[in-house]
């Protein structure tokens, strides 16, 4: 197991202007990261190409690995132009993982307001034909792609497992995040064991969570079914993290995980304090 941070943990900072995305990547080393996921949010690798330079050279002065890449994008409700478009700049983003010397890549698959099952069903031959067709652009790099429980409509631990199996790739996987499935209701204990056998990268998130009919106020976000949610530092929360760490260590995976931080504190020390918890608990399972 290689334990890591995403840039995205320290998006805040990020964002206001406190860290440039050099010293995000300096910040992951000095909070004993062994790993850097790249996640382009508020800045674009294909337009600014230079920034790929900017964090190889960074990642390699301090000793770090560059695991994933994750970006966003959907293929639902799209008329075949728009569609073909979507595919051609997922595409490209495939380029830039490579030319991160990154092997695995996540890609968001589809959004849409109608949740139902139904909708997921009749949307799903044609998602799974688009991200085949990904992957198997991406494997003439031998990138791994792979979906995220993210974003509502694929969030639930079964329909990840319809559309990696859809997909019918070997190099299409999950990016397995334990505590996104709170996002759709579902126990991340259950899912987290049941999606494991098909992760190529772990997300450790930790969230609070109130009954819908408890809303705490400013800060809180709901499920699909309702239920009211905040980040939380790793190991703070509400999920038993414990056992999620040794259902994953039992499970003999032993890649990479990253710390996802989205809470209320400071992102440096909530970082920081997430990856002490998941080092001390992991070694003492």
């Amino acid at each position: 197991m290689k334990l890591g941070i995403s840039t995205y943990s320290l998006h805040t900072a990020f964002a206001a202007g406190e860290l440039t995305l050099k010293e995000v990547i300096e910040t992951i080393a000095d909070l004993g990261a062994e790993h850097a996921e790249i996640v382009p949010l508020g800045f674009s690798l294909i337009d600014n190409p230079e920034l790929v330079d900017i964090i190889l050279q960074t990642a390699a002065d301090r000793g770090l690995e560059l695991s994933n890449y994750a970006i966003g994008a959907n293929f639902a409700g799209l008329e075949a132009a728009e569609r073909r478009r979507e595919l051609e700049r997922v595409k490209r983003e495939v380029d830039v993982c490579a030319a991160l010397g990154i092997r695995r890549m996540r890609h968001d698959v589809a959004s849409s307001p109608d949740l139902s099952i139904v909708h997921f069903l009749k949307e799903l031959p044609q998602l799974a034909e688009a991200c085949r067709e990904i992957a198997d652009y991406a494997s003439g790099f031998g990138i791994t792609t792979s979906v995220e429980n993210h974003g509502y409509f694929i969030q639930h631990s079964d329909r990840v497992q319809a559309l990696v199996n859809a997909v019918g790739r070997d190099n299409f996987r999950t990016t397995l995040d334990v505590g996104n499935f709170l996002c759709a209701d579902e126990n991340p204990l259950i899912a987290v064991a049941g999606n494991l056998k098909l992760a190529s990268m772990v997300h450790l998130k930790d969230f609070y969570i109130r009954p819908q009919d408890r809303h705490p106020g400013e800060g809180w976000f709901q499920s699909s079914g309702g239920n009211w949610l905040r980040g939380a530092i790793v190991g703070q929360g509400d999920i038993d993290m414990p056992r999620v760490l040794q259902l994953v260590k039992e499970s003999g995976y032993d890649g990479y995980i990253s710390i996802e931080f989205e809470g209320m504190e400071e992102c440096r020390k909530g970082t920081r304090l997430g990856l002490e918890y998941v080092k001390r608990t992991w070694n003492a399972i």
